[in-house]
């Protein structure tokens, strides 16, 4: 039998879908994933992802949660459709003239999508990050502010020239209102201040996260979802690619998240008081080591496999059931 052409726009336009559904379901839990990963030893302003969420929601309101979401909404669509076509494309390639898919040609495959997604992933995460961490550095500084003792309040308010304002009186220390920074003055500044390499700060920490992702899982996807397809059937049921995407996106999340702990320390441009700062990879990894132990590493761990398993899960049924293809009219054709 001929191998089937892929129609790249139809994998896009898939993967787009896919991307948007997700993001939308599960940004909270990633926005609790960057603000645990985010906090340093000393710094600790939330307990799990519940306390964050429950917190967020109490300080910054119910859309508080979805800081950053219009960066990821934006530019999910051609990050999870790169990586979802390039991995197509790169499994068609590498099965031509009927070649046997072998696991190391499937690892190889989802290395090349991998590799493709960073172009868009690092900016894409750079920015995100930013947003979603605000809150989280504005509640670290009013703690630090409520914990000080008297004389050293009564030392900031004199130099800030609040006690003869107020006749000798002694007002309370306030942090500074939240930020409110947005992606575009985000990129602005990072563009006039660093130029392209600025959005792309922590591109090596990205490598190193999303290569041996996308190896673990679309390898272990392909396998899970062949196990659970019909003899008689061309393609699994639905329900067979979404727990395939759910299980293999979860152990694939798992598997990575030191790097992703990395990546997100590396990235993050704002500090708490008295929070570690970090030269590059090794700096990071051996300051994290170092200071708060081998736990560290797995900050985070349960929100962001709480985040890939339905996210690629919905991502496979969007994929596998072929709705671009449906709306290009592509299943008519005789040819495809």
């Amino acid at each position: 039998m001929a191998d089937k052409q892929i129609s790249l726009p139809a994998k896009l336009i898939n993967g787009g879908i896919a991307g948007l559904i997700g993001v939308t379901c599960v940004f909270p839990i990633d926005l609790a994933k960057t603000r645990l990963q985010n906090q340093q030893n000393g710094q600790r302003v939330y307990t799990s992802m519940s306390d964050c969420l429950i917190k967020t929601v109490r300080s910054e309101g119910y859309f508080g949660m979805y800081r950053g979401a219009a960066v990821n909404l934006t530019l999910v669509t051609p990050e999870k459709a790169i990586k979802l076509a390039a991995n197509d494309f790169f499994r068609h390639q590498l099965s031509k003239d009927g070649q046997k898919l072998t696991l190391l040609k499937e690892m190889l495959a989802g290395c090349g999508a991998g590799t493709c997604q960073v172009i868009v992933t690092t900016p894409m995460e750079m920015l995100k990050i930013q947003l979603q961490d605000a809150g989280r550095i504005v509640r670290t500084e009013e703690e630090t502010a409520a914990s000080l003792s008297p004389a050293a309040q009564r030392k900031i308010l004199a130099a800030q020239g609040q006690l003869s304002a107020q006749g000798g009186a002694q007002p309370s220390v306030e942090a500074p209102a939240a930020p409110r920074p947005t992606a575009t003055q985000l990129t602005r500044d990072l563009l006039r201040s660093r130029g392209i390499a600025g959005l792309y700060k922590g591109l090596g920490a990205t490598l190193l996260r999303d290569v041996p992702f996308s190896v673990v899982y679309f390898p272990l996807f392909a396998n899970l979802n062949q196990l659970g397809r019909p003899a008689s059937e061309e393609k699994s049921p639905f329900y067979v690619s979404f727990l395939a995407g759910c299980v293999a996106g979860s152990a694939a999340a798992v598997a990575v998240n030191p790097c992703d702990v990395v990546k997100t320390r590396l990235q993050s441009l704002q500090r708490g008081v008295n929070e570690d700062t970090y030269s590059g990879i090794l700096d990071c990894a051996r300051k994290i080591l170092r200071h708060e132990g081998p736990s560290a590493f797995l900050k985070g761990a349960y929100c962001r496999a709480l985040v890939i398993a339905p996210l690629f899960g919905i991502a496979q049924v969007v994929y596998f059931l072929g709705i671009a293809e449906s709306l290009l009219g592509l299943l008519q054709d005789p040819q495809a």
